[in-house]
């Protein structure tokens, strides 16, 4: 009963940290400044889904090189945190991270919700090395599989 009140307690924490932080960087003031080194120019990912669209010109986002190192930028310094977690914690704060960064790389959240696998095709053509790890940390088959509620 102590061992579950732990976990509950943990998770609830966890919880309400990621929520804030979701706030937090929402409200966030973007003087238009990059502080971020400029990344090399790589080739645009262009993801394309199928079904209806809310628009007569389509809907296709597209992953910016910028935007993917951006992902992979913001994983890799996570994956210690990730190990000392655990997969069931390292899960939700994973959740965060890739909402944080489809929020800041023009709404790509909807993408994302679409096709959650666009973050396996992001990872393994930019950062596969990191890919691989945060897959061994959160004992999931691929990224999709570790993203709660952004099923299709």
């Amino acid at each position: 009963m102590e061992r579950s009140r732990g976990y509950l307690m943990r998770s609830t924490v966890a919880a309400v940290a990621l929520a804030a932080g979701a706030v937090l960087a929402g409200c966030g003031d973007d003087d238009g400044s990059d502080p971020a080194p400029r990344t090399p120019d790589l080739p645009t990912i262009t993801v394309t889904t199928q079904g209806a669209t809310t628009s007569p010109e389509g809907d296709e986002d597209t992953v910016t090189p910028q935007a993917a190192q951006q992902l992979c930028d913001m994983i890799e310094p996570e994956l210690d945190n990730w190990r000392d977690q655990g997969s069931t914690v390292a899960k939700v704060s994973f959740n965060g991270t890739v909402q944080n960064w489809a929020a800041r790389n023009e709404g790509l959240n909807d993408e994302v919700i679409r096709d959650n696998s666009i973050v396996d095709t992001v990872t393994t053509q930019t950062c596969p090395d990191v890919r691989q790890q945060a897959i061994d940390i959160l004992e999931v088959p691929d990224l999709a599989s570790a993203l709660a509620g952004w099923d299709n």
